[in-house]
């Protein structure tokens, strides 16, 4: 089985900055694309970035030029760098990653989730 352990999130004021981690464990033959994801209350869980195996980044336009994604590939992590936060980006933060398990046999998995504060 695969494991999700986030880690990072926190209390921090507005303009402050969080550094979110997610490591992958179990049995991975690959991995494919690692993201992050959130959802504040009341609200449906929305894409924020995303970054593929050839190192593609996608971001939501909210996050754009405040948040960076990375990964390590020898570890099976994945980086969120948020920067210049913001009261609206208060959500419990969720790492997904998508890959192989073996040869033809695809997974996809979500991380337990980190919560993030930003107060005013």
């Amino acid at each position: 089985q695969v494991q999700l352990v986030e880690s990072g999130g926190g209390l921090v004021q507005a303009g402050g900055s969080l550094r979110l981690s997610c490591a992958a464990s179990g049995s991975i033959f690959s991995i494919n694309a690692m993201g992050w994801y959130r959802q504040a209350p009341g609200k449906q869980r929305e894409l924020v970035t995303t970054i593929t195996s050839g190192g593609s980044t996608n971001y939501a336009d909210s996050v754009k030029g405040r948040f960076t994604i990375s990964r390590d590939n020898a570890k099976n992590t994945v980086y969120l760098q948020m920067n210049s936060l913001k009261p609206e980006d208060t959500a419990v933060y969720y790492c997904n990653v998508q890959g192989y398990l073996r040869e033809y046999l695809r997974f996809d998995y979500w991380g337990q989730g980190t919560q993030v504060t930003v107060s005013s």
